[in-house]
């Protein structure tokens, strides 16, 4: 670690990591409505309430992974400390607190009703602010560098991308065709634009500072993810206007630009292992190398292969709003997203502590526990959908009558749902103690 102001980023992990076990939590008790008949909580937190607070921390944890692994990534990128670590906290805590408040009021009723926008006006325009300062620290750091490079050039677009979509997400449109179609600005644009684009940025970073690549090698497969993404994303969204009373030629749209944003990604990870190999370098922190290409090979199969599947509007006709959507956003937000963090907090962690060598066997166990899991949740989630479609899409079942059919696939999912808990257990246990005990590896 280059920078003393890189260490902010650990307070920033802390909360990812303490906000990913909740999202789990959260996870088990709306997974168990699907499975049990009876639900005691049916008063207290019913499913809609439980299942808002499920994504919203997903979202949450994720944003303040995204923020972390930027205070940690900026200051070597441009050579400078943070140009103010007061601020990075004040965003911190300010973020931190209109979290708390918006699954407070979630719980009791305090809800804008928009799936992922739940937040009420007041508390989107206090993420606003956060997001104010967050880009105002992030760019005035850059400005003090006498180098700019292209990491931190995409990571400044990306992080600016974010902030400008989720201003449309802000107000309340009386037209619901309408709402919709901005809605999807924020929803999609961040996903399949903004969090692409940074997540590009955070992967070339890390593969650049843990194997000594050639950083022209990452830059190449950078330039690549943001022609596809300006691309393919931006129209790719096509894909989610179908079914909303806009222009039919949005079938087209839709159906052509989809699905490519994940591949640079996957080709810069190929790339850079091809060169470890050639240049037989040792690598010590093998647990972040893992979650890395882990990232690389989920987010290719999660948001591209599953979210192509049924995302042709032939398809997706049929297939719009059952459990294989619910499948591919499991696997898409695990794969490109929640495993982005975890590689950046692993590959952070042990430098921040002064770490040159640490026990990674829970870590590797945390990896293989909860990919293992996420991919039986998936396959579970999958052929559940494809029942809900046959007999409620073709059939015309009626929806109650289809639920018991897919009774079975709901367990299997929530004991796998189980299983993946006790490996993110793992990883928050090991989080918390790594370096305790310094053993080799």
């Amino acid at each position: 670690m280059k920078y003393e102001s890189q260490k902010i980023a650990y307070k920033y992990f802390v909360l990812a990591t303490l906000l990913f076990g909740l999202q789990v939590v959260f996870g088990l008790i709306t997974g168990a409505k699907y499975v049990w008949d009876f639900d005691p909580l049916i008063n207290i937190l019913p499913f809609n309430t439980s299942r808002a607070i499920h994504i919203n921390l997903l979202v949450v944890w994720l944003l303040f992974g995204f923020m972390g692994g930027t205070y940690y990534l900026v200051p070597e990128e441009a050579d400078t400390e943070i140009y103010s670590p007061w601020l990075a906290n004040l965003q911190l805590y300010l973020f931190a607190a209109i979290g708390v408040t918006a699954i407070a009021g979630y719980i009791a009723g305090w809800s804008w009703g928009m799936p992922f926008l739940e937040q009420p006006t007041i508390l989107k325009i206090g993420i606003v602010v956060v997001a104010l300062i967050f880009l105002f620290n992030i760019f005035m750091t850059m400005m003090k560098t006498k180098k700019w490079t292209v990491i931190q050039g995409v990571l400044l677009g990306g992080l600016v991308m974010l902030a400008v979509m989720f201003l449309f997400g802000i107000f309340f449109m009386k037209n619901l065709t309408t709402q919709y179609y901005f809605w999807w600005w924020v929803i999609h644009l961040w996903v399949e634009g903004a969090w692409e684009i940074v997540t590009g940025a955070i992967m070339a970073f890390v593969l650049l500072k843990l194997t000594g690549v050639d950083r022209a090698l990452v830059e190449k497969w950078l330039y690549i993810e943001v022609g596809l993404v300006l691309f393919t994303g931006i129209a790719g969204i096509g894909h989610h206007y179908y079914w909303i009373g806009t222009p039919n030629y949005w079938l087209w749209v839709g159906g052509i630009f989809s699905a490519l944003e994940p591949v640079p990604i996957l080709f810069m990870v190929i790339d850079t292992l091809r060169d470890v190999k050639e240049r037989k370098v040792e690598i010590t922190n093998r647990l972040a190398l893992y979650w890395a290409v882990g990232c690389a090979v989920m987010h290719f199969l999660g948001a591209g292969v599953w979210g192509f599947a049924h995302t042709l509007p032939q398809i997706n006709q049929w297939t719009h709003g059952t459990q294989v959507t619910a499948a591919h956003g499991h696997f898409a937000f695990f794969g490109a997203y929640a495993m982005l963090n975890l590689t950046m907090i692993y590959f952070a962690l042990p430098q921040i502590k002064g770490l040159k060598v640490f026990n990674q066997r829970l870590g590797m166990k945390a990896f293989w526990t909860m990919n293992f899991f996420m991919i039986m949740m998936v396959l579970a989630l999958s052929v559940a959908g494809v029942i809900q479609t046959y007999f409620q899409r073709v059939l015309g079942m009626d929806y109650l009558t289809t639920q018991g059919f897919m009774k079975l696939w709901f367990a299997v999912f929530w004991v796998s749902a189980w299983g993946f808990a006790i490996g993110a257990l793992m990883y928050i246990v090991n989080f918390f103690t790594i370096g305790k005990k310094q053993v080799a590896v």
